[in-house]
């Protein structure tokens, strides 16, 4: 057994992880980024053409020239030999997917997908409809970090599919003396501003694209924000240093009733207090209440940041519950377990 992982969304460790996870447990593993390849020659200009001329064709559909060389694919899939290609996200904006189902067919390799983007597709009809038809029937079997999008793929789509949330590695010696009442790690949306302005004396923010939306917010939530990017040992640095933990689900996300996004299962690897908004997807994974808390809406976010804030005790025992609960069932090393036991079945 050799996989082959195909990372489209390296901007995360998620695909490293796991690539690191498998070898762990003894599965010979390559790992490809797709966003640090060479793009095909002239690929912007080829790009713009491309999309001018189908669209003359086809004004309702939606076309995308694959970033990378096939060339460079074919030669990947015979020095690399796998029996399972796995890849991370999704493959359409770096190769044709008929290409890669063709060329797993040809090395004899089961093709897998670890879907973790659909729902961020919602909003982009035309792109949405192509990665459904184009790319998602290429697979052998599909794993989803959503319970909606899993039933969707099966229900609507009749393709093979199977529930495997997020997980995380473990996170260590990152305890510190909490300085920062509430953090919030995460790019900028409406919804999101319409969150944390109930609860701007408190929260700590940092992430990206938050300039760009400064007009829409109070200047008392922009003093509270570092708008960079942050992932690696200084997320853990910036964790560790926070009482409660906020996670707000992407809109997107949110309006498809679902929300076990990746800063989940961070926030629990390193020990912390997690917030987030309610779906009845985490009452599958954690005892809410008790391992972690939620919230269904502004006036109940900010009742609970004030409730925790004066009540160290019981967040400190809902921290160390949702950390006992992350070890036992949500690392990476376990989800690769189940992930190899769905395909030996």
């Amino acid at each position: 057994m050799k996989f082959l992982f195909l990372d489209g969304i390296s901007g995360v460790p998620l695909g490293r992880e796991l690539t690191e996870t498998f070898s762990e447990l003894g599965v010979a593993c390559a790992h490809f980024d797709c966003l640090r390849q060479t793009a095909r020659p002239l690929y912007g200009i080829r790009s713009a053409y491309a999309k001018t001329r189908n669209r003359m064709a086809d004004r309702d559909g939606f076309t995308f020239l694959p970033k990378l060389r096939e060339q460079d694919l074919r030669q990947l899939i015979a020095r690399e030999q796998p029996s399972h290609i796995l890849v991370v996200g999704f493959i359409y904006k770096f190769f044709d997917p008929e290409l890669l189902r063709r060329l797993a067919d040809q090395a004899g390799a089961k093709l897998l997908l670890y879907d973790t983007d659909t729902c961020n597709l919602f909003r982009r009809r035309r792109e949405f409809i192509f990665f459904i038809e184009q790319e998602l029937p290429a697979y052998d079997h599909i794993f989803s970090c959503s319970q909606v999008t899993t039933r969707f793929f099966r229900d609507t789509r009749n393709l093979k599919a199977s529930f495997l949330p997020f997980g995380a590695q473990p996170i260590e010696g990152i305890a510190d003396e909490p300085s920062i009442d509430v953090l919030f790690v995460g790019s900028c949306d409406l919804r999101r501003i319409f969150l944390l302005e109930g609860i701007r004396d408190h929260v700590g923010i940092r992430g990206n694209r938050w300039r760009r939306n400064k007009p829409l917010m109070s200047a008392a939530l922009w003093a509270r924000v570092d708008d960079r990017p942050v992932w690696g040992a200084e997320l853990h640095r910036l964790l560790g240093q926070a009482k409660i933990v906020l996670n707000i689900t992407r809109a997107d996300f949110y309006g498809a009733e679902t929300g076990i996004n990746l800063r989940i299962f961070e926030a629990l690897a390193a020990g912390c207090f997690l917030l987030t908004d309610h779906c009845d997807e985490l009452a599958i994974l954690f005892k809410v209440g008790e391992e972690i808390e939620t919230y269904r809406s502004a006036a109940e976010l900010a009742d609970k940041v004030r409730y925790y804030l004066a009540h160290p005790e019981e967040r400190q025992q809902i921290a160390l519950n949702g950390h006992a609960a992350f070890c036992k069932a949500h690392t990476w090393r376990q989800r690769a377990t189940d992930m190899l036991a769905s395909i030996a079945d």
